[in-house]
């Protein structure tokens, strides 16, 4: 009984994600009955956000209150601007919002970083508030932010009612680590009839048979048994070890939050709902400008049409647009997380953009196979130079590792021993690389045919990979990288 109760009550300890078995019961059981209410707009609605709140409360307790206060100030405040003829009213409004929002996201994201860094500079001894960060409200905070400004722009219309706003907002197969969705591209959807072709039932099993692949069996792999290791304690491991972990590191974030992705996309195309891809192979990338246009897409798109362009985008001379480069990336590795580490981390990324546009203005690059080659290899050795500091626990680490690694030397009969060591390991991070840089045809390849299987052959993979799931998952299943931002 006690076992039952506990499916239902928050537990800081153990936050509902798609990778446990607890959420595909939860799934299985709420899916059998959408199908059902596919005729009934206003209950499958209201019915999907109120599971998108027990969702939410499932992972982030007493802050489910929150969204709801966030949603309701959002939806007011957007009514009053479209309704509003008065611009200083409008602009008013938009601002009272802004305020709002980034204010609570300012709240509880950087008040103990902004203490911890006054109490830095000016020797105080102010005591870091006991705060504990919502998950997902860096997420759902810029969803409602572009719904509102788009709202002011006169882009978008506000939705019918109030309940269809908060449906956008908890979504929950994208509601705690994204994609973030524009309200121009999923409100519409709402109001379209509830139609799954078979095509996009295929598709969203592959998806998340991916996605799970990648989260359970690729990156948390990797994470346990190697990468965590060496990130802990790097002066106890030699430097090819450290150079494998930085690798590793690469390819587990990768597999995580892509992996994250891939499953709710899938799961929103179950339920009828299409969400935009978030990552297309980003270590493919030739300069770190396209990177940012294969990695979390939905963020940096976020970034260039409401910061970067509000900045003045490339319309206000060079200068500038180095400038708004540089500042929108800085911004961007403050939203990821209250320390220097990740502001240092989009210092190195929007510095790398400035220089990359002001020398492309002057070196045209002959265009075949071998220097594409060699540009996309720069690129993930810059990209993974810098996750460096995005995952190691302090600069000090991240430089001990950036040492270890200098010192690399040729010593193959060593290194032969290490990857016999780790041989599982190995095998898993070679088969996480080969994964990512295989040809986009192959990929679609291995869904058309994933398609063409017969109901319960598909449903026997997924079985598969579920038991695989939670076999390779002996300490449970783990949180999503992304889950802390």
């Amino acid at each position: 009984m006690e076992t039952i109760q506990s499916w239902f009550v928050f537990d800081p300890n153990k936050p509902l994600l798609f990778n446990s078995g607890l959420f595909l019961g939860f799934f299985t059981v709420f899916y059998f009955i959408y199908i059902l209410t596919k005729k009934t707009h206003y209950f499958r609605i209201t019915y999907v956000v109120l599971f998108s709140l027990f969702f939410y409360y499932k992972c982030s307790g007493i802050y489910f209150w929150l969204l709801i206060f966030s949603s309701v100030v959002d939806y007011s405040l957007s009514y009053l601007i479209h309704t509003e003829t008065k611009q200083f009213y409008r602009k008013f409004y938009l601002i009272l919002s802004l305020l709002i929002n980034l204010g609570m996201l300012v709240y509880f994201k950087y008040t103990n970083f902004f203490i911890s860094n006054f109490n830095t500079f000016s020797g105080s001894n102010i005591s870091l508030s006991d705060i504990i960060l919502p998950v997902g409200i860096s997420f759902y905070t810029f969803q409602t932010l572009s719904y509102t400004i788009d709202v002011y722009r006169k882009d978008l219309a506000p939705t019918k009612s109030f309940v269809d706003f908060l449906f956008f907002v908890s979504f929950f197969p994208q509601l705690v680590a994204g994609p973030i969705v524009r309200a121009s591209d999923f409100i519409p959807q709402i109001y379209q009839k509830l139609n799954l072709a078979k095509e996009d039932f295929n598709k969203a099993l592959f998806l998340i048979i991916g996605g799970l692949i990648k989260k359970t069996v690729v990156s948390d792999y990797i994470s346990s048994n190697f990468v965590d290791r060496v990130f802990d304690t790097p002066n106890s491991y030699t430097a090819f070890e450290n150079l494998m972990a930085s690798y590793g590191y690469a390819i587990q974030i990768y597999c995580d939050f892509s992996g994250y992705s891939d499953m709710a996309i899938g799961l929103a195309l179950l339920m009828g709902f299409t969400l935009p891809p978030n990552f297309r192979t980003p270590y493919k990338s030739a300069s770190v400008t396209e990177f940012w246009r294969r990695w979390h897409i939905s963020l940096s798109s976020w970034l260039r049409d409401y910061l970067y362009i509000s900045l003045g985008g490339n319309r206000k001379g060079n200068f500038r647009t180095y400038f708004n480069l540089f500042m929108t990336m800085l911004l961007g590795g403050l939203w990821h997380g209250a320390n220097w580490k990740f502001v240092f981390w989009g210092v190195l990324h929007g510095l790398a953009l400035a220089v990359e546009r002001f020398f492309g203005q002057f070196i045209k690059l002959p265009k075949n196979y071998f220097v594409k080659t060699i540009q996309i290899l720069l690129t993930f050795h810059f990209v993974v130079f810098c996750w460096l500091f995005f995952r190691a626990k302090d600069f000090d680490t991240a430089f001990q590792i950036t040492e270890n690694i200098s010192k690399l030397n040729v010593n193959l009969e060593q290194w032969l021993t290490i990857i016999q060591g780790y041989s599982n390991v190995f095998l898993v991070l070679a088969f996480g690389f080969v994964w990512h840089f295989l040809p986009e045809r192959i990929t679609n390849f291995n869904e058309k045919l994933f398609g063409k299987l017969p109901f319960w052959l598909q449903a026997i993979v997924l079985g598969f990979v579920f038991w695989l799931v939670l076999v390779m998952a002996s300490e449970g299943a783990q949180p999503f990288i992304y889950f802390q931002f």
